[in-house]
C-alpha cells in the first residue's frame, strides 16, 4: 500500500454534454415533445409567448419585438433572448447568487443562428393532407362477416380467422389450431374460410401467395383456363419465369402463354395492403433550403418548438432562507438552463451542417439529380469544424425540404465513381444513368450489364460489370434475359 500521485486526461460526460448528444439525435417532431415535457415537469420554464405584427407598437412589447415588419426573417432576434425588460433585470441583479453564471449561460445572443419559422408567413397545411382513420383490413372483413350470416358458430370460427391474418391479409395459423381453439372440427373451419375467402379484397384468407393468385383468377365468373393452370399446375416455372417450359407443357404457343402471364401478373399478391393507411408516415421538414436570386438560405423549421426563458419567479424563491427550497430552486434552474443551452446547440448545428451540405451539393440544387456529387460525413465535419460522429447524429432521422425536392440528410452522402476527367461521380447519379439506360432500351434486345458498362465508359465513366449488376439489383430491375421474356407492363 502506498500513495501515488498521477496525471491522466479522462473523457467525463457531463449531463450537459449528455443531454446535447440526445437532443442532437432528435427530429423536429421529437424535441418538441422533448421540450412540452420540460415544460410541464420544470416550474423555472416557461415558454416566451409568440409576438403578433400588430402587437409591435404596444410600449409593454418585448424588447425581442423590436425588429421592424419589413426586415427579413434571418435578422430576428434570437430565441434565448430575454422577452421582457423585467426578466432581464431580475436575471442580472440575481446572477452572482447563482452557482453559475446565469447571465452567460441562457441569454448569449445568438441572433444569427436562430429563425423562428413562427415569424414566416407560411400557408396552413390543406386538409387532405392531414392523416385520416382509415377502415381496417379486420374490421373490413367483420363487417361482411356480420352481414353475411347470423350463424354463431360460423360468427366464432369466422372470427378467429380474420383475427389470424396478417397485414398483407395471409392466414398465418394453421386450420387444425383455429379448429381446437374453436372446439369445432376441421371441415367446419374450412367452410367457413372459403366462405371467407369469398369477401373483399378479393385474394384475403390464402394460405400462399399461389392460393391468393388462385382466389382472384376463380373470382371473374369466366376465369381465362389457361391462367388458372399456369397458377395452380406450374407455378414453380412461373415463378423462375420459365415460360418457355410453360408454353412446352401446356402445348400452347408462347405469345399465348404471355397473355396470361401478363394477367397474373396483374393480380395483387398482397389483397390487404390498401387498408394499411394507419401506418402511413407524414413527414415533416427539420430543414427547409430556399433559393432567394442566386443564393440559397438555411431556414430551420422551428414550427411548434417552445422559445424557452427562466422564469422571474424564482427571485422569491432564492431570497427565502429555506436551504431546502433554495437548493430546489437551484437545482430546477440549472436544468432549465441546460436544456435551452442544448436545444440552441441542437439548433446551431443542425444549421451550420446544413449550410455545408448546401455548400457541396450546390450544382444538385441548381441543376437535379444528375450532378448529385460524392460526400463524406468527413467532408463536412473538416469544413464546420466537428467530428464525423457529431454530423452522423445530427443528420440521423433528419429531414430537408430543397427546390428539387424532400430529402433524409443523410441521401446526400454518398460514394462515388472517378470520371475520365478527374472528378468524382455520385453513385446516386450512376444509378439513374443505369436506370434511364434501361428504361430506354429496345425491349427485344435488352442491354447487358457489360453492354451498359461500355456505355458509361463512353460516357467518361469507368464502372465494373459486377457494379453494374449491383447498382441494377439494388434498382429493382431484373437481367437482360429475364427483361427480354418479361411481359410488357404498359396496360
Amino acid at each position: 500500500m502506498k500513495l501515488v500521485q498521477r496525471m491522466s486526461q479522462r473523457v467525463v460526460m457531463t449531463p450537459l454534454l449528455q443531454q446535447a448528444i440526445q437532443l442532437l439525435q432528435l427530429s423536429t417532431l421529437e424535441l418538441e415533445q422533448v421540450v412540452r415535457k420540460e415544460l410541464e415537469e420544470n416550474p423555472l420554464l416557461e415558454e416566451v409567448p409568440v409576438e403578433n405584427p400588430e402587437n409591435q407598437e404596444n410600449p409593454d412589447a418585448s424588447a425581442s419585438s423590436s425588429t421592424s415588419e419589413s426586415a427579413p426573417v434571418a435578422e430576428t432576434t434570437s430565441a434565448l433572448e430575454p422577452a421582457s425588460k423585467e426578466t432581464s433585470s431580475v436575471d442580472s441583479e440575481k446572477a452572482d447568487d447563482l452557482p453559475f453564471d446565469l447571465s452567460s449561460a441562457v441569454f448569449d445572443d445568438h441572433g444569427d443562428e436562430r429563425t423562428p419559422v413562427s415569424m414566416e408567413e407560411r400557408d396552413e397545411l390543406p386538409f387532405e393532407n392531414l392523416g385520416r382513420s382509415d377502415t381496417s383490413l379486420g374490421e373490413h372483413l367483420m363487417e361482411q362477416l356480420r352481414l353475411g350470416t347470423d350463424d354463431k358458430d360460423v360468427l366464432r370460427i369466422g372470427e378467429a380467422i380474420i383475427g389470424n391474418l396478417d397485414e398483407d391479409g395471409y392466414l398465418r395459423a394453421e386450420i387444425a389450431e383455429i379448429a381446437t381453439r374453436c372446439e369445432t372440427t376441421v371441415e367446419e373451419v374450412e367452410k367457413v374460410l372459403a366462405f371467407v375467402q369469398a369477401f373483399d379484397p378479393a385474394g384475403v384468407a390464402a394460405r400462399s401467395i399461389q392460393e391468393c393468385l388462385l382466389i382472384q383468377l376463380k373470382a371473374d365468373p369466366n376465369p381465362d383456363p389457361v391462367s388458372v393452370e399456369i397458377v395452380q399446375d406450374h407455378f414453380d416455372e412461373l415463378s423462375r419465369r420459365r415460360y418457355p417450359d410453360i408454353a412446352r407443357a401446356l402445348k400452347l404457343p408462347l405469345d399465348r402463354v404471355m397473355e396470361s402471364v401478363e394477367e397474373i401478373m396483374g393480380l395483387e399478391p398482397k389483397p390487404g395492403r390498401r387498408f394499411g393507411g394507419g401506418d402511413s408516415r407524414y413527414i415533416v421538414p427539420d430543414v427547409v433550403v430556399h433559393k432567394m436570386g442566386s443564393e440559397y438560405v438555411v431556414v430551420l423549421n422551428e414550427d411548434g418548438i417552445p422559445r424557452l426563458r427562466v422564469n422571474s419567479l424564482y427571485r422569491s424563491l432564492l431570497r427565502s432562507n429555506g436551504d431546502e427550497a433554495r437548493a430546489y430552486v437551484e437545482q430546477k434552474l440549472r436544468s432549465a438552463v441546460w436544456l435551452i443551452k442544448s436545444v440552441d446547440q441542437r439548433q446551431r448545428t443542425l444549421r451550420k451542417v446544413t449550410q455545408s451540405i448546401v455548400k457541396f451539393q450546390r450544382d444538385f440544387l441548381d441543376k437535379g439529380l444528375p450532378y448529385l456529387r460524392p460526400l463524406s460525413l468527413r467532408d463536412v465535419g473538416e469544413d464546420i469544424g466537428m467530428h464525423e460522429s457529431t454530423i452522423s447524429r445530427v443528420t440521423t432521422n433528419k429531414y430537408v425540404e430543397t427546390p428539387q425536392g424532400l430529402f433524409e440528410l443523410k441521401f446526400f452522402f454518398h460514394s462515388g465513381i472517378a470520371s475520365g476527367d478527374g472528378e468524382m461521380v455520385s453513385s446516386v447519379s450512376v444509378k439513374k444513368m443505369i436506370q434511364d439506360l434501361l428504361a430506354n432500351e429496345d425491349p427485344a434486345k435488352p442491354l447487358s450489364d457489360q453492354e451498359v458498362a461500355q456505355i458509361l465508359k463512353g460516357r467518361g465513366l469507368t464502372i465494373a460489370r459486377r457494379t453494374v449488376a449491383k447498382y441494377r439489383e439494388e434498382l429493382g430491375i431484373l437481367p437482360s434475359h429475364q427483361r427480354r421474356l418479361a411481359p410488357k407492363r404498359g396496360r
